[in-house]
């Protein structure tokens, strides 16, 4: 220890620790872990480094990566992300600004959740929303439970079966620490089938139904009848939504639903191997003191000036654990401000030609792919935005291959067989073009 200057203990510090908790070394702190797994060989680092040298060797690691044209969507969608976003974030106010308990002090970033919370609530016509969550799938799980705080003596939840595969195994894992019942509801071409929600709801046990407004074969639900059938069971009505989409398709709100839920991903963040993403939660305003998380507020201060504080916070941090209403939900302050500046920046007509640009790639895809005579359609008449899925007539991982060594990842297997495909506003005709010409080798 004492050949770093740098750490904030002595040797004299260590020692009283150590004996406060009984043990007589640093050592003794690992006692319990067999020494096979104890690393006890020097490090392999390099000798010391030069700024430039420093940054020619991340570059060499970075060169090692594969980049490829994606072109596979299910759930997380690769938007163009315009370079002022990431220049906002890195600003010192925001990268380090994350907890926003002293309102006196973090009003900028109280401002941005607010506002976070404004454009969730435009995009999907609740009456409010909650300050962020992990992601996507986590935010369906919490409606879930919310579902069951919300309606008495009813022990049930039921998942489409056309939901994201990833949404339907976090929620059943919720489901089984929590001690609630999942049930999934068939599909009927490729949709949620409202013949067999409204046999489950007979049932008189469902507290809340989950359903896709993008499902996890791209195609658009359609939920006439939805509503009325959930509402006249008395349980809550749920949309898994992808937030970009409802620029141009209807909102849970124009649907009659409770509560919507879904993975701010696609309104600008970088598909980033996989995280960090950012969940919303918005809902009517009965059901507000229901809402897992914080709530960000508007008021004035002393001086009668426009100011934010943190309104709603029933988390298990604030009050006793068993009447919180979450134990993991939380606010993902930096991705949250990512989707205010992206919304901001692109407005109303910019998500608009996003998803139009988005729409006419797709289906110059689709219809391509078909020509070639690789493929069948299997939903034919379903309406879908981006993404779609057909069914190949070669060998899924011969196409792949082939697909993989010309830098593309597209024609991802599903679990019935089929390849799914999406396309957004950062693919060109040309490499669409590229694409299908590699597909008629196969």
């Amino acid at each position: 220890m004492g050949a770093f200057s740098y750490f904030p203990h002595t040797e004299e510090d260590i020692r009283k620790m150590l004996e406060r908790i009984g043990v007589n070394s640093m050592d003794d702190l690992y006692a319990d872990v067999p020494k096979k797994f104890l690393y006890d060989r020097e490090y392999d680092l390099p000798d010391a480094l030069s700024e430039q040298e420093v940054r020619d060797y991340f570059s060499s690691l970075d060169q090692m990566n594969t980049r490829l044209k994606v072109f596979v969507g299910l759930g997380a969608y690769d938007h163009y992300t315009p370079s002022v976003v990431p220049y906002i974030l890195s600003r010192s106010e925001y990268l380090t600004a994350y907890t926003p308990y002293q309102a006196e002090i973090s009003q900028g970033t109280l401002r941005y959740i607010f506002e976070f919370q404004s454009i969730i609530c435009e995009l999907t016509g609740m009456d409010v929303s909650n300050a962020s969550m992990y992601d996507g799938a986590t935010a369906a799980a919490e409606a879930a439970v919310m579902s069951l705080h919300c309606t008495k003596k009813k022990s049930r939840v039921l998942l489409s079966s056309t939901l994201l595969p990833n949404v339907i195994k976090v929620v059943r894992t919720y489901a089984k620490f929590r001690g609630y019942e999942i049930s999934l509801l068939a599909a009927e071409q490729g949709q949620t089938s409202l013949a067999a929600l409204q046999k489950e709801l007979e049932q008189g046990d469902v507290a809340g139904v989950i359903v896709p407004e993008l499902n996890r074969y791209g195609i658009i639900e359609d939920f006439t009848g939805f509503a009325e059938a959930i509402h006249g069971a008395g349980a809550l009505a749920i949309e898994y939504c992808d937030p970009s989409s409802l620029a141009v398709l209807r909102t849970p709100a124009e649907w009659d639903f409770d509560v919507a839920v879904g993975d701010g991903q696609s309104l600008g963040i970088p598909l980033c191997y996989g995280g960090p993403y950012v969940g919303f939660m918005a809902c009517r305003k009965e059901y507000l003191r229901k809402l897992p998380g914080r709530i960000v507020g508007e008021t004035k201060d002393a001086e009668g000036k426009r100011c934010f504080v943190l309104t709603l916070q029933a988390r298990e941090q604030h009050i006793k654990r068993e009447r919180a209403t979450s134990n993991i939900c939380s606010n993902q302050s930096l991705m949250t401000l990512f989707v205010t500046v992206y919304t901001s920046l692109m407005g109303p007509q910019g998500l608009y030609d996003v998803n139009n640009a988005s729409y006419g790639g797709a289906h110059y895809l689709h219809d391509r792919l078909l020509r070639t005579g690789k493929f069948e359609e299997v939903f034919p008449d379903r309406p879908f935005l981006k993404e779609f899925v057909l069914r190949p007539s070669c060998a899924v991982a011969d196409l792949q291959k082939k697909l993989l060594d010309a830098g593309y990842f597209a024609a991802l297997e599903t679990e019935e067989g089929y390849v799914s495909f999406c396309v957004t506003e950062k693919h060109s005709k040309e490499e669409i073009d590229a694409l299908v010409e590699l597909i008629k080798e196969v």
